[in-house]
C-alpha cells in the first residue's frame, strides 16, 4: 500500500501482523506512563493509519490474545482500510464471530440486561442509557470483511464488541426497543 501524503511520502508500507504488535501492546499497557498513547505513536501503528478508536479496540487490546491471534493473525493488517458503516439490525442477528470466540455471542444474548448493568463504571459509564434512550450501544464495535480473512468468506464478522452484540441480540429476541441501525467500524479491503 502507497501513502499519499503524510510523514511516509514515497515509502511503502510492509506488510504488517496482528503479532508483530504483541509485545508492544503488553509492553505499553503494562507501563502506565506509556500506555495506549505510547502504543498509537509507535512508527508501524502510526504508518497503518487506522482510526484510534480501531488501534484501541483491536489492536492495542487483543494482540496478544491467542484467540484473536488464530482468528486474525493471517491478516496483512496495512491492507485493511477502516470507515464506519450503518449496519441493519438484521445483519447483526445472524453475524458470526472469530471461531476462537464461536458462541460467545449467543452467550451474552441469553442475559443481555446482566451484561447492560455490568457496564456501569470508567468507560462504561452511560451505557445502560445508550441502550434505553437510543437502543444501541456507546461504543461502535469493529467488524471486518470476511474476504480478508482466512479462509476468505462472504458478509461481515464481530471482531471486537461480542458483548454489544449478543446485548443487541438477546434485547431484540426479548422485544425490548432496539435501534433498526447500527453504527459500526468496519474494516474492508483497502486496495
Amino acid at each position: 500500500m502507497w501513502l499519499p501524503d503524510g510523514p511516509l511520502i514515497g515509502r511503502r508500507v510492509s506488510e504488517v501482523r496482528l503479532g508483530e504488535l504483541a509485545e508492544l501492546a503488553v509492553s505499553c499497557r503494562e507501563r502506565p506512563r506509556l500506555g495506549f498513547q505510547g502504543f498509537r505513536t509507535d512508527d508501524k501503528v502510526l504508518a497503518l493509519r487506522w482510526p484510534a478508536d480501531v488501534v484501541e479496540q483491536f489492536l492495542y487490546d487483543h494482540a496478544d490474545y491467542d484467540g484473536f491471534l488464530r482468528d486474525y493473525g493471517d491478516v496483512d493488517l496495512s491492507a485493511v482500510a477502516w470507515d464506519v458503516e450503518i449496519i441493519a439490525v438484521e445483519d447483526f442477528l445472524e453475524m458470526p464471530t472469530g471461531p476462537s470466540d464461536k458462541g460467545c455471542i449467543e452467550e451474552y444474548a441469553e442475559v443481555p440486561d446482566r451484561w447492560v448493568k455490568a457496564r456501569n463504571a470508567g468507560v462504561h459509564i452511560g451505557v445502560e442509557q445508550c441502550w434505553q434512550a437510543h437502543g444501541t450501544w456507546k461504543r461502535w464495535p469493529i467488524l471486518i470483511d470476511r474476504a480478508l480473512l482466512t479462509p476468505a468468506g462472504s458478509g461481515l464478522q464481530v471482531i471486537e464488541g461480542r458483548t454489544r452484540v449478543g446485548v443487541l441480540r438477546g434485547l431484540h429476541r426479548q422485544g425490548v426497543f432496539v435501534a433498526g441501525r447500527h453504527l459500526a467500524w468496519v474494516g474492508r479491503s483497502a486496495a
